[in-house]
């Protein structure tokens, strides 16, 4: 699967991946806690990078950049809690999904 070149996009896109993800989880009390961070945390990369494009100074764009990368690494961390034998259904996923965060925190680094 080909993945869009356009950041805004694909940051979107992968929030509401994650956000499938999250739908698809067994009720757990880890489940619940972990989901609600990693909707957070991915839902915030695609924010912020929409709004470093509308940066109003260097400044402001820095910091927006800074932050999608702060929550790319805060999202892999959520995913991998997520990865547990109780959802081994969801193991690739898991996976997929951090590696596309970890791709993400790298395509982001290169428009610093």
């Amino acid at each position: 699967m080909s993945k869009p070149y356009n950041l805004e996009e694909r940051t979107f896109l992968f929030a509401k991946n994650v956000r499938d993800l999250v739908y698809t989880l067994s009720y757990s009390i880890p489940n619940k806690e972990d989901g609600k961070q990693v909707t957070r945390s991915s839902g915030s990369i695609a924010a912020n990078y929409i709004e470093a494009n509308e940066h109003l100074s260097d400044k402001d764009f820095d910091y927006r950049i800074k932050i999608c990368r702060k929550e790319a690494k805060e999202t892999v961390l959520w995913l991998n809690l997520l990865n547990t034998s109780f959802n081994k259904d969801f193991e690739k996923k898991c996976i997929e999904l951090a590696n596309e965060a970890g791709e993400l925190k790298k395509n982001i680094l290169c428009h610093y």
